[in-house]
């Protein structure tokens, strides 16, 4: 199903691949809309369908002090200030069948984190809303066995499904991204989308504070491009350094506009081949 049939409302065609991005999660209104309007605007000058993401609560930080949110409602009003006053798209994550109710009278699409994609009740009941639900492939999970939390959402009464590789662990504190995997996922016909910043997370440090590689992210965009993923999310922020959540493998947004131009142009080379 093409992005435009899942998200109404969003702008552009198919032929460029789709954006997810934000910052992981809702610290305040002035950094939602500041980032949001910035991204906006690269996405119009460069015809990119654009859905702005951010976490309207943080339910599984490594440490019971690590910030969490600034308030469930607070922080989900400000998602849908940006959706109306913008005119854009906007996703966020939910942990639980409550939140699936809630958050979706804000947002247009509901993500289900990784860790949680197996969870039979939490997939219905995201469902059930009919709003677009983006999957994430648990880091233990294989690309194939993503059909079953594919089949929950579809067979719940909903075929609005995007699957999202975000690597897979590999040992305790590093994640690798199997290329093969998006391939597999395609095959069932949804559209697949790379998530080119936490699948460069190093989890399970021992400050408690997960590490990463945010000098790779153009590296496994460039290569999740080329061989066809629909769709990029990214988490970004003006001071990475200072964000409240996952800023060690976040892209600056600074850095935003120059790394979509080159992906688009890599898409383009790709559609061009595609049509020989």
């Amino acid at each position: 199903m093409h992005i435009k049939k899942l998200i109404p409302g969003i702008k552009y065609s198919d032929y460029n691949f789709f954006l997810i991005a934000g910052p992981c999660v809702v610290e305040d209104k002035d950094l939602c809309f500041y980032i949001a309007e910035s991204i906006a605007r690269i996405s119009d000058k460069l015809k990119i369908p654009y859905i702005f993401k951010a976490s309207y609560k943080k339910a599984n930080r490594t440490k019971l002090d690590s910030f969490a949110g600034i308030g469930d409602i607070k922080a989900l009003g400000i998602l849908k200030e940006v959706k109306e006053k913008l005119g854009i798209p906007v996703l966020t994550d939910i942990h639980s069948v409550d939140e699936a109710t809630l958050a979706a009278e804000y947002v247009d699409v509901l993500q289900i984190p990784a860790f949680l994609c197996r969870q039979t009740e939490l997939l219905v009941a995201a469902a059930k809303t009919g709003k677009a639900i983006n999957i994430k492939k648990g880091q233990f999970m294989s690309p194939d066995s993503m059909k079953f939390a594919a089949d929950k959402v579809v067979l719940s009464g909903n075929n609005k499904v995007m699957l999202t590789e975000r690597g897979t662990m590999f040992g305790y504190q590093d994640l690798i991204i199997d290329y093969r995997g998006i391939i597999e996922m395609k095959k069932l016909n949804f559209p697949v989308v790379l998530d080119i910043t936490h699948s460069l997370q190093q989890p399970n440090q021992n400050t408690g504070v997960s590490g990463g590689h945010p000098e790779l992210v153009e590296t496994v965009a460039r290569a999740g491009i080329a061989i066809g993923v629909d769709g990029i999310f990214m988490e970004t922020h003006p001071e990475p350094s200072r964000a409240k959540s996952d800023g060690l493998n976040m892209i600056k947004l600074t850095e935003v506009e120059n790394l979509l131009t080159r992906l688009v142009k890599i898409r383009g080379c790709i559609n061009e081949f595609e049509q020989e």
